[in-house]
């Protein structure tokens, strides 16, 4: 089965769409060094803002003909033959592939409200290609929207990006509840809350470490968290740059802790188990 990655958070700025796209890249490139058959990786941009989508592949015009709203609004039998076709190759490396964003998403959630069967719109044509992708990693727009249940559904693992303030990992118990919902009421046991990741971690400022503290104490949460990413401006530059962390600086501290983060995601995948 392929490993399904779908970032998720209703906060905004806490570092959804960066994490997804490094975990994307990092993925492929270590797929690919470990000589995995299948080392392609699928990056499926869910936001409407088309961040990941701007950063993978320096393009915003997708629209009606090309892109995830093309997908999730085709008839349903042709579903997964009109996600082959709207895949574009990332300018980052060749075994990145992304399924692009659109501004249209936002009409689209209106269009297929009451519409049967509308959460399994994702879910079901990646069904019928994942197999082709050593991993799918899906980015996701800051709500629980029906775009974001989709994406739930379509997932094997949840990861959780939170900043380590006070405000923003208040919500991290509804965020997992949300995921509960969804894996329960939809029935789908394959999906796992696997991964809570604290970015913009500033080990200098003492509010950071408390936070990160109470987290790691929770009977719940704390067995979550996977590691840190620490703030680094290569991260602003990078994205300005239209690259990957890895590729702007691959020697800077955010570089370091995204790949240990995406060793971790890839363990499963390369031994085997959950």
């Amino acid at each position: 089965m392929t490993h399904v990655f779908v970032m998720t958070n209703h906060k905004g700025g806490v570092g959804k769409s960066t994490t997804a796209t490094n975990v994307a890249f990092g993925l492929a490139r270590l797929l690919k060094q470990a000589g995995v058959e299948r080392h392609n990786v699928l990056l499926i941009d869910t936001d409407s803002q088309s961040h990941a989508t701007l950063m993978t592949t320096r393009r915003h015009d997708f629209g009606r003909e090309d892109s995830l709203y093309t997908v999730i609004t085709a008839e349903r039998k042709a579903a997964a033959a009109t996600l082959m076709r709207c895949i574009v190759p990332s300018q980052w490396d060749e075994a990145l592939h992304v399924l692009p964003a659109s501004a249209l998403l936002e009409s689209a959630e209106r269009e297929l409200i009451g519409v049967s069967g509308a959460p399994y719109r994702l879910s079901e044509p990646l069904n019928a290609v994942a197999s082709q992708y050593g991993a799918v990693v899906i980015d996701t727009r800051p709500s629980f929207s029906l775009l974001t249940e989709m994406a739930l559904i379509a997932a094997t693992d949840a990861v959780v990006p939170v900043e380590p303030r006070y405000l923003e990992t208040m919500g991290l118990l509804s965020v997992v509840n949300k995921i509960d919902d969804v894996k329960e009421g939809w029935q789908r046991p394959a999906l796992n809350l696997s991964s809570i990741l604290v970015t913009k971690f500033d080990a200098r400022i003492k509010g950071h470490l408390q936070t990160l503290a109470k987290i790691k104490a929770h009977p719940v949460l704390g067995k979550l968290v996977s590691g840190t990413i620490p703030t680094n401006e290569a991260v602003a530059y990078s994205h300005h740059h239209h690259q990957s962390v890895f590729e702007y600086d691959a020697n800077c501290s955010a570089s370091r802790a995204y790949i240990q983060f995406v060793a971790q995601l890839a363990r499963p995948i390369l031994f085997g188990g959950a």
